[in-house]
């Protein structure tokens, strides 16, 4: 891992988007932090440091999965989400849980074919046009017969580059996998065996004419010559790499698999098994992949889980072991909402304002309008289920219904004030809702 931020500076990158939080903010911080450390030593030593994996426990709605995922992005870590419910112990039907590393390791192939594309852009961009030039020229050549094939080329690529053309539809010659899509077997005994992947070094890529947009010729062929420029080989062996070194795993939903006051037997048994599954993996194991065997001591993994109806105490001695640091995470309270909507970056107030300006509506918020609008959010997790800072989506798309399905674009710009009043008068019904639940029994 390259970026050497101190872990007061992620803390300051997190806080951009996550509101409060800090303990597993810091936990987080310092998690990654040891990564840079360790990336310095001496190989011998650099070997028996592992991960410091982290719990985090706190009701839905609080920022546990954006922590994890805001993270990864900050240093450009493959990264997964996997529910743990959505696993089942080995023998019975369900995901195998050592899937979880082949999705990451697709996820990091996805990372640095991205990074070695963007390397190869400029060259990929020019044997594109070429080609799309090429598929042109006849049609170009029809309507302006005299015109010198100079010129005229250098005219289709003027047009290519304006756009004037993306919409023409032109005739063009793919690659396709000559094999079908993936097929399944086995899959109660946990394998997936896809054919595709499988016949794709033998059996060649046949071509096939198709029509289509000039704009999508301009992705396929823009994919094709990226791949062309690439070593792909190499792209799987960095992916690899940064698995193993830089990769985080957060599995969400943990406290499912918990078991409830020690029963043997019933769906607990299942619960108890997918906690054995997962354990090899969280302890250090190799996964066998289809970009090589890839070893999971190093990875770091996050979990979470509102431990509404268990307690962390409930998982297994040997999980609890290698989830040494545990954070809990607060309740959104009125103040965090305010701050939610007017001092992270992208918020939704911003998201809304882009959205509408559009179609030429210019809103603004004033700041008594955002503090009733974090009151009413308050008041909705407490007179419903609490689902965090989830509440904003359905109030902001309730206050900004009407705006948002009249307008149309093709009216000068029109200015919109939200204050308290207009969040008032356009959630009113809500409001009386909200009142009226706090005295039903």
């Amino acid at each position: 891992m390259a970026v050497e931020l101190s872990s007061k500076q992620i803390v300051s990158e997190l806080d951009k988007y996550i509101i409060g939080q800090e303990d597993a903010k810091k936990a987080v911080a310092i998690a990654l932090r040891n990564r840079y450390r360790r990336s310095k030593l001496p190989a011998e030593i650099r070997e028996e440091i592992t991960p410091k994996n982290i719990i985090m426990q706190g009701p839905t709605g609080v920022g546990k999965t954006e922590i994890a995922r805001r993270l990864a992005r900050l240093v450009k870590a493959p990264f997964v989400k996997v529910e743990a419910t959505k696993f089942t112990e080995v023998g019975y039907v369900g995901r195998d849980v050592e899937s979880i590393i082949r999705d990451l390791a697709e996820a990091s192939v996805r990372l640095v074919k991205k990074e070695r594309f963007d390397e190869v852009r400029e060259k990929a961009e020019k044997a594109t046009n070429e080609r799309l030039i090429t598929a042109l020229y006849q049609s170009y050549k029809t309507k302006m017969p005299d015109m010198p094939d100079d010129e005229l080329r250098s005219k289709i690529l003027e047009d290519l580059k304006s756009h004037k053309i993306d919409n023409e539809i032109i005739e063009v010659e793919i690659s396709e996998d000559s094999s079908g899509g993936p097929v399944q077997m086995m899959q109660g005994m946990g394998m997936e065996i896809n054919i595709s992947e499988m016949l794709g070094g033998i059996l060649p890529k046949r071509k096939k004419r198709k029509k289509i947009a000039v704009v999508d010729a301009r992705h396929i062929f823009l994919s094709e010559e990226s791949e062309k420029l690439i070593d792909m080989d190499n792209v799987s062996t960095e992916a690899v790499r940064r698995v193993e070194q830089d990769g985080i795993i957060f599995i969400d939903e943990i406290d499912k698999i918990a078991g409830k006051g020690g029963s043997n037997s019933g769906p607990d048994v299942s619960r108890e098994g997918v906690q054995r599954d997962l354990l090899p993996i969280v302890e250090g194991s190799t996964v066998s992949t289809k970009y090589g065997p890839i070893r999971t001591d190093f990875i770091l993994f996050i979990a979470a889980g509102a431990f509404h109806f268990s307690k962390i105490e409930d998982l297994t001695p040997e999980l609890q072991g290698r989830f040494p640091i545990v954070v809990t995470l607060n309740s959104i309270t009125y103040d965090d909402f305010v701050k939610i909507l007017s001092d992270t970056e992208n918020s939704l107030l911003k998201q809304y304002t882009s959205l509408l300006a559009v179609d030429n509506i210019n809103l603004e918020f004033s700041k008594d309008g955002i503090e009733e609008i974090a009151r009413i959010a308050v008041l909705a997790n407490e007179t419903n289920e609490n689902i965090g800072a989830r509440r904003l989506h359905s109030i902001m798309e309730s206050l900004l219904e009407d705006v948002s399905f009249n307008a149309t674009g093709d009216h000068p710009v029109i200015d919109i004030k939200i204050d308290k009043n207009y969040v008032d008068e356009h959630l009113s019904n809500i409001c009386k809702k909200f009142d009226l639940s706090k005295y039903i029994l």
